[in-house]
């Protein structure tokens, strides 16, 4: 870096010697950013129309279902007669996403005895029984070709 500097300080086209510097050290920088992608949700095998999907997608497998405490999870709600959701401008990369259809509006997943009485569902529709899939088996890939997922939300009681 020294021998740019002093070679930079003897020519004389010392502007356009520091600019083009500049843009080769921050070149780097901006072509690192992911691409941003629309993320397309299709929610099936919903039982009833009736109150709210609540969607959580997360990056971070420690914040993996709930995303609490992320600081980076992306959360939407959604009219569980629409069936659909979109994550916009979001980063290429990988994620997981944790779905709850909260069929009576109340912000939570209602349980009884361990067993939720809502709909649960998880990206890549990993078989689940006793807790909620690990989050390799719901990891998928988000990118500017591969924008879809297909979620089947389940039902226990």
């Amino acid at each position: 870096m020294t021998s740019f500097l002093v070679a930079a300080l003897r020519s004389h086209r010392f502007g356009n010697t520091v600019k083009a510097g500049l843009a080769l050290a921050v070149t780097p920088l901006l072509g690192g950013a992911a691409p941003l992608c629309n993320l397309h949700i299709d929610i099936d095998n919903l039982r009833s129309t009736k109150g709210l999907v609540q969607l959580c997608l997360t990056a971070d497998q420690r914040h993996f279902p709930d995303c609490d405490d992320d600081p980076n999870a992306r959360r939407l709600t959604v009219k569980a007669s629409s069936g659909q959701a979109v994550f916009s401008n979001l980063p290429s990369g990988d994620y997981a996403i944790a779905i709850v259809h909260d069929e009576n509006g109340n912000s939570r997943l209602d349980k009884f005895a361990g067993i939720p009485r809502e709909g649960i569902g998880f990206s890549r529709n990993p078989k689940f029984t006793f807790g909620p899939p690990k989050f390799r088996k719901a990891l998928f890939t988000a990118s500017q070709s591969a924008n879809h997922e297909r979620i089947r939300v389940k039902y226990y009681l």
